[in-house]
């Protein structure tokens, strides 16, 4: 937080006419924030015209004069920020045509409870984190920039310490402090990079779809069976139908798409039950995309239980049976996919305490009928406030 004040000091020292602030208020306690905003107004009294980007709407409708939203990389709309209501905003920057085929949510999952995240703390990035995942599920996870969607799945595959917090696996409580501790209870993780997280881009596919669960694969004199881990690699080619010449092939020279299902190979190979999908559709055209989906309600037919973490709102709500919401590193919200809307959604993604609601979201759906949604953390739906000073 003193390293933003710093940044925002630095760039007020310029003595600039028009002054262009992203975020500023991302790292900051709510007295830095007013610290701030007295600035800006004082900076406004003195002439000097300022942009000012944010995702947090509640900020916009106290500091801004103006406010244009943005979607997809397109100027949707400019409104004054004291006669719009919130929920205009809102549905200015979700309303994107949602995906004209029916949705694909798989059948009910069980009630059977395999993972439970209990009172997961991390600084200021995880805060009481509490929530379950059923087997068969796919439970998605929604929310902004920086709302700590990642740092949850992280934490859960111990790739981050935690400060405080408690897992249970299939009703047993675990102790997860590293990657192989996940492994161990069965849980894998697809990164939301997946080539610098997920693959092994200079090795070719079989040793790659082998990799987490490579002892596994080793005779008794410490060398590796080559024959079971071809035939295994050879398996999940065909039954992911990757497209490639054969398990030898390098996996840099893959589609973004034959990559993606190369990691899911990984982690079917590791007989993970409980799959981590973090942005599991980036980089990948349409075709992949659908192969994707099918791929994890197949999954979730078997009866592994998914969390997807997406910033494709329409794709979370197609694929998911609840959603959960996130904000600055707190839960705000979870609902039924089949009831959701992006306006709902939106409510709870800049919801900036750590109230779990659900009449408001409800009231949204009664509205809004069987409007589907969610929220992105895609920088195109931000919205842009403006305060006046003369021609600027």
């Amino acid at each position: 937080a003193k390293q933003q004040m710093v940044e925002i000091a630095k760039a007020i020292s310029f003595d600039s006419q028009v002054l262009i602030m992203d975020e500023p208020t991302a790292a900051l306690t709510d007295t830095e924030i007013e610290e701030l905003f007295r600035t800006i107004n004082h900076l406004r009294d003195e002439g000097v015209g300022i942009v000012y980007i944010s995702h947090r709407l509640e900020e916009l409708k106290i500091i801004s004069d103006r406010i244009t939203v943005m979607r997809d990389g397109r100027y949707v709309d400019t409104v004054d920020a004291d006669e719009t209501p919130i929920e205009q905003i809102i549905s200015m920057m979700v309303g994107r045509t949602i995906y004209e085929t029916a949705p694909e949510i798989p059948e009910e999952p069980s009630k059977e409870v395999v993972l439970e995240v209990r009172n997961l703390n991390r600084g200021r990035e995880l805060i009481d984190i509490n929530f379950q995942l059923m087997k068969g599920e796919i439970l998605g996870f929604a929310g902004l920039m920086g709302a700590g969607r990642t740092e949850v799945a992280r934490a859960i595959f111990g790739a981050d310490p935690i400060d405080s917090g408690e897992f249970q696996v299939k009703g047993e409580r675990v102790s997860i402090k590293s990657p192989q501790d996940a492994v161990k209870h069965g849980i894998g993780y697809l990164s939301e990079d997946r080539k610098r997280y997920g693959l092994a881009l200079g090795m070719d596919v079989e040793s790659n779809i082998v990799l987490a669960s490579y002892t596994d694969f080793l005779r008794m004199i410490g060398v590796v069976n080559d024959g079971k881990a071809a035939d295994v690699a050879e398996h999940y080619v065909s039954a992911l139908s990757i497209k490639t010449p054969s398990i030898e092939q390098t996996v840099k020279n893959l589609s973004g798409g034959n990559q993606q299902k190369v990691v899911i190979g990984k982690w079917l190979t590791a007989d993970s039950d409980i799959l981590i999908f973090d942005e599991p559709t980036r980089g990948i055209d349409v075709g992949a995309k659908s192969e994707i989906y099918r791929l994890l309600n197949d999954l979730a037919q078997q009866g592994k239980s998914i969390i997807m973490i997406s910033s494709e709102l329409p794709e979370i709500l197609r694929m998911s049976h609840r959603i959960i919401v996130m904000c600055e590193g707190r839960i705000t919200g979870e609902l039924d996919a089949a009831e959701a809307t992006q306006e709902g959604i939106m409510t709870y993604a800049t919801m900036r305490s750590g109230v779990v609601a659900s009449d408001e979201a409800n009231n949204h759906s009664d509205t809004n009928g069987a409007g589907r949604a969610g929220a992105s953390e895609s920088a195109a739906e931000s919205a842009t406030a403006f305060t006046r000073s003369g021609e600027a």
